[in-house]
């Protein structure tokens, strides 16, 4: 009975040991799997920062894109209404270069007029 009572002493020493290494060994896994759990949403929580981060650079730079092409629209703007009234210029100075020309020619010729007119008039005087 003795050494029955010693087999069972020792099944369950040996049964409490083999549980007790379980034991350890779950622990560990499951300490593991808490140090991989904590590590990731560490990385989702710093993606998802960077995420919004990005995510508000990109409509600031959108607003900026837009406040950037509303400038160059009305940059174009006022660049035609300045080209047009460049041409419309640069029209009435032909025009008036035109007309001071057409002016020298009457000057010229009512000048050769009045020579011929104090040459005739002095001629006229001298008989």
């Amino acid at each position: 009975m003795q050494v029955l009572k010693n087999k069972v002493v020792l099944i369950l020493s040996v049964l409490c040991v083999v549980l007790f290494v379980a034991m350890a060994s779950s622990c560990s896994r499951a300490y593991q799997q808490q140090a991989l759990r904590t590590k990731e949403m560490s990385a989702r929580l710093d993606s998802e920062e960077k995420l919004n981060k990005l995510s508000e650079e990109k409509a600031h730079l959108e607003e900026k894109i837009k406040s950037a092409q509303k400038a160059l629209g009305e940059e174009k703007t006022g660049h035609e209404s300045t080209k047009k009234a460049l041409t419309q210029e640069q029209m009435i100075n032909q025009s008036l270069k035109e007309e001071l020309a057409k002016v020298n020619k009457l000057k010229e010729a009512l000048e050769e007029d009045l020579k011929k007119a104090l040459d005739s008039g002095r001629s006229g005087r001298l008989r």
